[in-house]
């Protein structure tokens, strides 16, 4: 069972990135909703706050500077890891395409970083969003703590975690 709902004893109906899609287009989840779909559940995204935004920004500014056009930064864009999950990291870099992305959305093998900006979800960012990157094998991911002041840096994904912590 995944990471987000653990309890064997609650019956979830989870949903595939098709109908989450589906749902969108229908109107039951508003254009301006922040969620994203992890392992077939609907996940709300808190609101961002000025550090979290500027601390993202900051970051997006430097990692664009840094690679150039070797690669594509996104920013709160997501990423297709399997039928029943797209998460939006706050930044994620990859690998460069011709038409970025317009006809699909990066997969996990397109992938080179993902980045998690920490105010208030280290424990979401850690316990369910790290161990779903590492199972699709996304080479390397940082999670920026705001309150801790430090970078979490998880790299070489073996078997499902991270070995490199």
């Amino acid at each position: 069972m995944s990471a987000v709902m653990q309890e064997d004893w609650i019956a979830c109906h989870r949903i595939t990135v098709d109908e989450y899609y589906r749902m969108a287009e229908v109107g039951l989840l508003a254009p301006e909703a922040r969620v994203e779909l992890i392992d077939g559940v609907i996940i709300d995204m808190p609101p961002l706050g000025s550090r979290h935004a500027g601390t993202e920004s900051q970051l997006g500014e430097l990692l664009s500077e840094a690679v150039g056009t070797r690669a594509t930064l996104r920013t709160q864009l997501p990423i297709r890891l399997s039928r029943s999950s797209e998460p939006q990291p706050d930044l994620a870099l990859c690998k460069r395409r011709r038409d970025f992305y317009k006809t699909a959305h990066p997969t996990a093998k397109d992938t080179l970083l993902v980045i998690e900006v920490s105010e208030t979800t280290l424990r979401y960012d850690r316990e369910i969003k790290v161990p779903l990157y590492a199972r699709h094998g996304i080479p390397e991911v940082w999670i920026v703590d705001l309150v801790g002041e430090q970078i979490h840096f998880f790299r070489s994904p073996e078997a499902g975690k991270y070995s490199d912590v």
